[in-house]
């Protein structure tokens, strides 16, 4: 585990698989369990797969200092050192997304390839999640309550039709309760959310970049992505049509698919 010194913690990371080095930046709350095997598993057989938690969160160490969306850059960069990959392909997903922009920015010889998804850039034509849909996954989140906290963001991240399926929420739970987030954590995540903004640099992107979004996506609309890739020099936008947040929870198969077929190409 790499001792980074910005986060005064360790950082919890695992890697499996063989082949292209292959970097994943989860989103807010999430840890080095919610990529889900059915997706790492379609990733193994082509990539050297290196997750980890961020800062806070997962078996990394507890902090309690505020922290900026460069930092959590600054950690993945941090992880890639300890892993020994000189260069990655890299995935962000949701506040991943915006943690993989600024190591691209910040950092771009060390990126083979670059994928964003369901993210977003901040500035002007931004939004994230509505207030009808953030009110009642806010008051969960206070009540202390795991499982309704579990509820409110399994109806968030996941599109109506995956959850017509009353198994699937048995796994999302199975998953979230295997390493639950650190609340405070979560906050100080939300924090760094709000400060977030790489619009006026994204031209500056010169990293093959795909930009993948569900158009179900409650946290983080679809027309983030379709700005973000608009703003990206020869970037390329998949659209998944009926598919929520969590797309590759939702569609493993497909994202793993998407995800390979990007980074291969680039030679």
């Amino acid at each position: 585990m790499p001792k980074t010194g910005d986060a005064g913690a360790e950082l919890y990371w695992e890697r499996s698989g063989a082949g292209e080095p292959l970097l994943l930046i989860q989103g807010m709350s999430g840890t080095h369990l919610t990529w889900g095997e059915p997706f790492l598993a379609r990733l193994r057989s082509d990539f050297d797969c290196v997750v980890f938690d961020n800062r806070g969160i997962g078996n990394s160490d507890e902090v309690e200092a505020p922290f900026t969306i460069a930092d959590l850059a600054a950690d993945a960069v941090a992880v890639m050192d300890a892993a020994g990959l000189e260069t990655a392909h890299v995935l962000g997903i949701s506040m991943g997304g915006m943690t993989a922009q600024e190591l691209a920015l910040a950092h771009p010889d060390r990126i083979r390839s670059l994928t964003l998804g369901c993210t977003y850039c901040g500035g002007l034509g931004s939004s994230l999640i509505a207030p009808e849909d953030a009110g009642p996954l806010l008051e969960a989140m206070g009540s202390g309550d795991l499982d309704r906290t579990l509820k409110a963001m399994y109806a968030v991240n996941l599109s109506p039709d995956f959850r017509a399926e009353e198994s699937h929420f048995a796994d999302f739970t199975a998953m979230a309760k295997a390493l639950p987030a650190r609340q405070q954590t979560v906050q100080l995540q939300i924090g760094a959310i709000g400060g977030h903004d790489t619009q006026a640099r994204l031209a500056e992107i010169a990293t093959p970049t795909l930009v993948v979004h569900g158009t179900e996506d409650k946290m983080i609309p679809v027309a983030n992505g379709k700005l973000i890739a608009s703003l990206i020099p020869g970037s390329r936008l998949e659209v998944l049509e009926g598919i929520g947040h969590m797309f590759w929870w939702e569609q493993p198969e497909r994202s793993a698919e998407l995800l390979r077929g990007h980074a291969l190409a680039i030679r």
